[in-house]
C-alpha cells in the first residue's frame, strides 16, 4: 500500500487534491459571467473537466469515513462522528458558505443546497447504514446509482404529479433538486445537488475501503479493472442511447438557410430566421446530466477517477506531493477558496472597469442574473484567476495540513 509518511494513502490524497484544484476553475468561472458550458468548446471543456470533483469528492468522502473509523472504538464511534460532522456540514452550508458565495446577508430570499450540503445529509445517513453487512451495502449504493434512472422513463407523468403533490419538496430534497418556497413568506431553498444519487455513490465509496486495504499490486489491477469497466459500460450506453441518462445525445441535424422551392412558383423564398447553432457531436455525446446525476455522468466521472487511483500508486515527486497536500485538507481548502476568489472578482472588476459591479452581489451561483455584458472575462483571464488563487491558497493548506499532523489531540481539527 502506497502510504505517506503519515500513514495516508497517497493515490487518495493525490485524487481528492486534483479534483479541489479543477473545483476552483469552475468556481471562479462562476464570477467570470461565462456560461456553465457552450457555446465554445473552450468554455464547454472549461465546464466539463469540473464534472469529475462531486462524484471523486463523494465517493471519496465515504472511503475516507471508512478509514477514520479505523482510529476510532468503534462503529459506534463512527456513527457519532459521521451524525455530528454531516450536521455541522449543513449548518456551514446554509451560513458561512451561503455568506461567501453572495457576500450579501439576504437570507430571507435565498439558501443554497450545494454540495457540502449533500455530503453533509449523505454523512448523516451514513452513519446508520454502516452498520449493515457489506455486502448490504454493496447492493443498496449499487441499486441506487444503477437504478435511479428508470424514473426517467416515467418523468412526463411523475412529474405534473409530484408538483401537485403537498410532499413534491420531499420529492425535491431526495431527487429531482430546484427551488423549494419555505413557507409561504419564507426563503427560497435551491436544492442543486439532491440526495439519491449521491448517497449511493458516498456507500459505494466506504464499500471500496476493502479494496483500498490489499495490497498495492492487487489494489492497482482491481482499480485498472473497475475504471476501465465503467467506462467501456458508459461509452455502450451513452453511444446508443440505452439507458441513464434523461437527456441523449445526437449529431447536428443537417439544415439550411434557404427554405425549399414553393411548388406552385417554383421560387425560392426569402431566407429563413438564423437557427441557434447546434452542439457538435461529441459536446452532445459527453454533455450528460449532472443535477440530478444520472448513472452515465457517474460512470463517465468515477471511471477515470479508478484509473488515475491506480496509476497513481507510485506518484511521487513536487507537484504529486502539492496535491496530496492539498487533498490532506480538503474542506478547509472549501471554505478559504469560494470568499478568495469571490475577492479576487472583486479586485478584477475595479481594475476592468473601474468600479465594483453590483452583479457580484447577486445571489451565486444559481440565482443570478446573467452578469452585464462589459463585465463578462476571457476564458484566458478566468484561468489566470484560478491560477493565482491556487497559489495563494498553497501556503494556508500546507500551515493547515502540518497543524493536523502535529496536534492529534485536538480532535475537533476532524471536522475541517
Amino acid at each position: 500500500m502506497a502510504l505517506s509518511r503519515s500513514g495516508r494513502i497517497l493515490s487518495i490524497d493525490i485524487v481528492r487534491g486534483a479534483v479541489m484544484l479543477l473545483m476552483a476553475i469552475d468556481h471562479v468561472r462562476v464570477y467570470s459571467g461565462l456560461p456553465a458550458g457552450g457555446p465554445t468548446p473552450g468554455i464547454f471543456l472549461t465546464r466539463w473537466v469540473t464534472h469529475f470533483v462531486a462524484p471523486a469528492f463523494i465517493f471519496l468522502a465515504g472511503t475516507a469515513a471508512f478509514l477514520h473509523g479505523r482510529k476510532l472504538a468503534g462503529r459506534g464511534a463512527l456513527a457519532r462522528f459521521l451524525l455530528s460532522r454531516g450536521l455541522w456540514l449543513v449548518f456551514l452550508e446554509l451560513t458561512i458558505l451561503r455568506i461567501a458565495w453572495t457576500f450579501n446577508l439576504d437570507f430571507s430570499h435565498y439558501l443554497l443546497a450545494g454540495v457540502i450540503w449533500v455530503i453533509g445529509w449523505c454523512m448523516v445517513l451514513l452513519a446508520a447504514l454502516i452498520f449493515l453487512p457489506v455486502p448490504a451495502l454493496a447492493v443498496f449504493g449499487l441499486v441506487l446509482v444503477l437504478g435511479h434512472n428508470i424514473l426517467d422513463h416515467y418523468s412526463q407523468t411523475l412529474i405534473p404529479a409530484i408538483q401537485n403533490s403537498h410532499w413534491s419538496w420531499l420529492w425535491q430534497l431526495l431527487y429531482f433538486g430546484g427551488p423549494i418556497q419555505i413557507g409561504d413568506h419564507g426563503p427560497v431553498l435551491f436544492v442543486l445537488y439532491s440526495i439519491v444519487s449521491w448517497i449511493g455513490v458516498m456507500v459505494l465509496g466506504y464499500v471500496f475501503w476493502r479494496v483500498m486495504i490489499i495490497d498495492t499490486r492487487s489494489r492497482r489491477k482491481l482499480c485498472l479493472a473497475l475504471g476501465a469497466s465503467a467506462i467501456v459500460l458508459f461509452l455502450l450506453l451513452r453511444g446508443f442511447n440505452l439507458y441513464g441518462d434523461p437527456r441523449p445525445w445526437s449529431a447536428p441535424a443537417q439544415t439550411t438557410n434557404l427554405q425549399s422551392q414553393s411548388s406552385s412558383g417554383g421560387q425560392l423564398a426569402t431566407p429563413a430566421a438564423p437557427h441557434r447553432p447546434q452542439a457538435p457531436a461529441w459536446i452532445s455525446f459527453l454533455n450528460t446530466t449532472k443535477y440530478p446525476a444520472s448513472l452515465l455522468f457517474l460512470l463517465m466521472t468515477l471511471g477515470p477517477m479508478m484509473l488515475a487511483l491506480a496509476f497513481l500508486e507510485k506518484a511521487n515527486g513536487p507537484i504529486a506531493n502539492g496535491m496530496a497536500m492539498f487533498g490532506r485538507v480538503p474542506f478547509f481548502y472549501y471554505v478559504l477558496h469560494i470568499p478568495l476568489i469571490h475577492v479576487a472578482a472583486i479586485l478584477v472588476s475595479v481594475v476592468r472597469t473601474g468600479h465594483i459591479s453590483p452583479w457580484l452581489f447577486q445571489n451565486h451561483p444559481v440565482m443570478v442574473p446573467p452578469a452585464p455584458p462589459e463585465y463578462v472575462w476571457s476564458l484566458g483571464l478566468l484561468y489566470v484567476v484560478w491560477l493565482i488563487v491556487v497559489t495563494i491558497l498553497f501556503f494556508p493548506c500546507r500551515w493547515f495540513a502540518a497543524l493536523k499532523q502535529r496536534r492529534k489531540d485536538i480532535a475537533f481539527l476532524s471536522y475541517l
